[in-house]
C-alpha cells in the first residue's frame, strides 16, 4: 500500500514523501515503512526472508538472500522501478562462512546493475532463523530530477 506522508510535508524538491507498506509483522510492532520515496531516492528498509511471515530458507543463506532481495525489490514496484533502478545494497549476514553465497545471491540478481554494496557480520537479528537481511537503495526520474 503507498500512503503519502501524513501533514502533506514534502522534501525540498516539494514531491510528496510516499510511504510502501508490506506484510511483515515488524512494520507495526516498530513504526515503520518497508520503503521510502522522497525526490528521485526511493529506499528500502531492512528485509528480511519472509513470506506471509513465514521465514525461507531456513538454514541457507543463499535461498534467504534471494527470497529477501526478491522482497525488497518488490517494495519498489509500487513506484514504478525495478533492479535496473538500484544503486545500493547492503547485505548484513550473521556468519563470516555465509559470505560467498549471499555474494552469489547478489551477483545473480544485480549482477548487470552493479550497485555499490556492503556486505557486514553482525552478531544477529531479531529471529535468531534468520541468517541475511538485506536494505536497497534506488533512483528514479522525477519532474524535478529527469
Amino acid at each position: 500500500m503507498t500512503d503519502p506522508v501524513g501533514g502533506g510535508r514534502a522534501p525540498r524538491g516539494g514531491a510528496p514523501v510516499e510511504r510502501v507498506r508490506s506484510d511483515s509483522p515488524w512494520e507495526e510492532t516498530i513504526g515503520f515503512s518497508r520503503a521510502v520515496a522522497a525526490g528521485d531516492r526511493v529506499v528500502v528498509a531492512g528485509t528480511m526472508p519472509l513470506v506471509g511471515g513465514v521465514v525461507q530458507g531456513e538454514g541457507d543463506p543463499y535461498v534467504q538472500a534471494r527470497t529477501a532481495f526478491g522482497n525488497a525489490l518488490a517494495a519498489l514496484e509500487p513506484f514504478g522501478l525495478d533492479v535496473s533502478s538500484v544503486v545500493r545494497t547492503r547485505m548484513y549476514v550473521t556468519h563470516a562462512r555465509d559470505v560467498e553465497e549471499v555474494g552469489r545471491a547478489h551477483r545473480e540478481v544485480f549482477g548487470s546493475v552493479r550497485p555499490v554494496a556492503t556486505l557486514v557480520v553482525v552478531s544477529g537479528f531479531v529471529d535468531s532463523r534468520v541468517l541475511v537481511e538485506v536494505e536497497i537503495e534506488a533512483f528514479r526520474t522525477t519532474k524535478e530530477h529527469p
